[in-house]
């Protein structure tokens, strides 16, 4: 039986150290966007508030969105081929305890550009939350093959709008971003391991 090869990757796998650098530095030039957006348009930071309700709110998002992505991984065949060629040129060099920053950094400096700024930017409007989801799942581009991907995210993106929007917290995306991201990570991390173990 001929195993099939697998997809080379358009970009090089990189290190541990340079995965976590760039994790850092997309987040720090996320936040100076941010920020610049801020200073220099004539509308403020989607408001956000550290209330109980709307944090058990995202949590169990994130909880729900991580179960939908088990599903569309089980189902559609492009998206799970796209997503594990993703993972794994992010999540294979990193370890366990890289994950927490895995979840954080993005979690906390995209939810502030693409909701609490662009949001707020764009008109807080249906057309606000297409355009603003769109240039999220355009950051997760990684390659010609990986447009399943972008779409995953870009729906994602919109759920994340919606959340905002419904609840107008902030809080609501950003902790099920990081919750999402924790999650999702962590049980490919563990099937790769398992994988691993089974070889030998």
């Amino acid at each position: 039986m001929i195993e099939q090869q697998k997809q080379k990757p358009e970009i090089p796998y990189l290190t541990r150290i340079q995965i976590l650098g760039a994790m850092g530095a997309t987040a720090i030039i996320l936040l100076i966007v941010a920020k610049l957006s801020l200073y220099l348009g004539h509308f403020s930071l989607f408001s956000w508030d550290l209330n109980q309700r709307e944090l058990l709110f995202g949590v169990g998002l994130g909880l729900s969105i991580t179960a939908l992505s088990g599903v569309v991984y089980r189902v559609w065949s492009a998206y799970r081929k796209s997503a594990d060629y993703y993972l794994e040129v992010i999540l294979k060099p990193l370890a366990l305890p890289d994950l927490i920053w895995l979840g954080l950094l993005p979690g906390l400096s995209e939810e502030l550009l693409f909701r609490g700024v662009m949001l707020p930017a764009l008109g807080l409007d249906h057309l606000a939350v297409i355009v603003s989801s769109l240039c999220f799942g355009i950051l997760h581009f990684s390659g010609s093959q990986q447009w399943p991907y972008v779409i995953w995210a870009t729906f994602v993106g919109m759920i994340f709008a919606y959340s905002a929007l419904l609840t107008g917290n902030l809080l609501v995306p950003i902790v099920a971003h990081i919750i999402t991201n924790w999650i999702s990570s962590y049980f490919w991390k563990m099937s790769q391991l398992r994988q691993l173990k089974n070889k030998f």
